[in-house]
Formats: C-alpha cells, structure tokens, sequence
C-alpha cells in the first residue's frame, strides 16, 4: 500500500515540476513578449510634458475670424503659447471690445495642439484641443452678442489611466 502512495507522489511532483516554467516569466510561444495577466496588467510607463516650454511662439498657437460688417472690428479669437507648457492665453476682440482668458490643456504626453472651431451660433468660437486619437475636446465657449463678450467653461478634462481623458 505504501508502494502505489509514493509511486503517486512521485508522479505528482515529476509532472508539477515539468509544467512550471525554468525561467520564471511567462512568454508567449515564438514571441519575445511577456504576456500581460488580465488581472494585474503592466502598462507602460507615463509619459508626462515638461512644466515649462522651452521657447514661446510670438504669433498666435490657433486664430479664428469671422466678419461682423461692422468698422469698429471683427470677431477674432487668438490663442498664444505661455511660459507653462500647458497653458496657452486667450485673445478676444469683438468689434472693437477686447478680453482675455487663459486655458489650461490636459497633459497627454505629447506637444499640446491647441483648435478654435466655428460655434453653432453666429460670433460663437469653441476653444478645445486634439486628444491622440485626434478626436476634437471642448473646453471654453467664446460668443458675442449686442454689446457683451462672454467666454464660457464648457468642460474640464483630466487624465487617468495612462491618457484616458476623463469629462468633469
């Protein structure tokens, strides 16, 4: 009875030992990649832009125009880099009356790239940027009506999960 116990354990561990792997990681036939548990992923490592640029463009990062027909001005927006890599400075004018702001883009590891894009209504201009996927973000509504100039925030975007942009 002794005998066919330890003939059994011998089996076991002859079999365990030559399932496991000799060099500890797991790779996929023919491949030199380790393969990736579903449960604890190895994602790569996050990139991120340095805080501050390098050197500041004098003429405007994005520039969006339209004709009011009127001789006091146009309707103009204009984006310009700052020293902060991020953040880029809003120029208005609307006939004549000028404004400022400042947006701060989400750092996705790459050159920020700044859009002006035509609002839905007349003297509208929304301000966002491209994600990597090349995908329009919005972040501030400019618009102009009568006598007043408005920049509105339309959404905040942060980062998580190694540049999946998240609206809050």
């Amino acid at each position: 009875m002794k005998k066919p116990l330890t003939l059994f354990v011998l089996f076991s561990l002859l079999l365990f030992s030559a399932c496991r792997s000799s060099n500890g990681d797991r790779r996929a036939p023919g491949q030199d990649t380790l393969l990736v548990d579903a449960a604890n992923p190895q994602l790569p490592p996050l990139r991120h832009n340095p805080e501050f640029r390098a050197q500041i463009k004098k003429e405007p990062a994005a520039e969006y125009n339209e004709k009011t027909g009127n001789i006091a001005g146009d309707f103009a927006v204009r984006l310009y880099q700052t020293p902060k890599t991020m953040y880029y400075r809003v120029e208005v004018e609307y006939e004549g009356l000028p404004g400022s702001d400042t947006v701060k883009l989400p750092d996705l590891g790459n050159e920020p790239h700044p859009v002006l894009q035509k609002g839905s209504d007349k003297y509208s201009c929304i301000i966002g940027f491209l994600d990597n996927d090349k995908q329009f973000r919005e972040i501030k509504l400019v618009h102009a009506k009568g006598d007043q100039l408005k920049i509105s925030t339309l959404r905040h975007w942060v980062v998580r999960d190694h540049y999946r942009l998240v609206s809050q």
